[in-house]
């Protein structure tokens, strides 16, 4: 057991060592390895600051990589945070335990590592990906979880079930209501023959949405092509292929893989005149036609406070059903609407008959 034990507290220093590295790397210009988030970082004095008297928690809060809707969905837990730290007279130190995993499973298993090494009171992982990796390391150390935007954490292997987790870690699906994304781009073209499925095979969160999406396809005869990629030139290549078949319409689920490459696809497809329907309003920020899914501000906000009931009210995450938000307007990307020839009050006609409003956004790289 004492050879077992100093073999584990090598291990920890090692990645501790090379963590600690990577971000040296990182503040001197490199865009490869773990980096502390450039919003934590610039956080107010609220996370970091506290009175000798005031109990202090230590967050770890883990995003997988930089794109629109993580990024907003970090901001959200931070901000909400703050205002929990001034309510309750409590101090949730975030800033010194934000981390970027760059999208880089060994990065993200390093960030695990220094999180342990700190005694982190609870991680916060933001996407499927770096739930994953941190349930892999953290949750035999004794540390809560409290996830963020995982689309299914079931076959995702993180809980037993949506109603009683049964572990250390709960947290915020952002599951998508496929058929209805499919009964939107039916009602827009009725007569659809042919769509393209546009998503990454390394992501568990798209597994089940694109299996959802062949089953409805397949009930309303629509014939459909499957391209992935697994990084944003595979993305590309891929949506040059959609477009050589011809699809008359692209679905992707909340992708991540997809969504850090939006910017670079979304004016093919505009040129096409195809739209591309989308699991999250990011993806519409970003110039896709049409993005479903739940509001990530909103998610945000949920998961932080999931952490303040683990951490003050000391909520059991075994028990603490995983939280499913609502779906409300679909967001549509006006820009891109005129683009690929499309008439928004048409779209919104269409969409009303299914009971689903409309969110108009224009194209940005990240929510203001």
């Amino acid at each position: 057991m004492k050879k077992h034990n100093l073999i584990k507290k090598v291990l920890s220093a090692a990645l501790s060592l090379s963590l600690a590295l990577s971000l040296a790397a990182c503040s001197s210009g490199s865009n490869s390895g773990a980096s502390k988030s450039s919003a934590a970082a610039s956080s107010g004095s609220a996370a970091s600051a506290s009175a000798e008297d005031t109990k202090e928690y230590k967050v770890g809060i883990v995003k997988f990589m930089d794109h629109a809707s993580l990024d907003q969905i970090e901001k959200k837990i931070q901000e909400q945070l703050d205002a929990k730290s001034a309510e309750l007279g409590v101090n949730f130190d975030y800033a010194d335990y934000t981390y970027n995993g760059q999208g880089d499973s060994t990065t993200l298993s390093q960030i695990a590592a220094q999180l342990v090494a700190d005694q982190v009171d609870v991680v916060v992982p933001i996407a499927t990906p770096a739930a994953q990796v941190m349930q892999s390391v953290v949750t035999d150390e004794g540390i809560p979880i409290i996830f963020a935007a995982v689309s299914d954490p079931v076959t995702a292997k993180l809980v037993d079930s949506l109603e009683v987790p049964g572990g250390s870690i709960t947290g915020v699906s952002d599951a998508l209501n496929t058929n209805m994304i499919m009964d939107m781009m039916v009602a827009v073209k009725p007569d659809i023959q042919k769509v393209g499925l546009l998503y990454s095979k390394s992501e568990d969160s798209s597994k089940k949405p694109i299996e959802e999406a062949k089953a409805y396809l397949d009930a309303h005869n629509i014939s459909y092509v499957e391209k992935t990629g697994t990084n944003t030139d595979e993305v590309n290549s891929a949506v040059d292929a959609l477009i050589g078949e011809k699809v008359e319409a692209v679905f992707t689920p909340t992708d991540n893989t997809v969504m850090s490459a939006e910017l670079s696809i979304f004016e093919k497809l505009n040129d096409a005149k195809i739209p591309h329907y989308t699991g999250a309003n990011s993806f519409a920020l970003n110039g896709a036609f049409f993005g479903y899914g739940v509001d990530y501000d909103d998610l945000g906000a949920e998961t932080a406070n999931m952490v303040v009931d683990l951490l003050v009210n000391g909520a059991d995450p075994a028990t603490t059903p995983v939280v499913i938000l609502a779906h409300e307007a679909a967001t549509i990307n006006t820009e891109t609407c005129e683009a690929i020839g499309l008439n928004l009050d048409d779209i919104k006609a269409a969409f009303g008959t299914l009971g689903i409003g409309v969110v108009e956004i224009a194209t940005a790289k990240s929510f203001s």
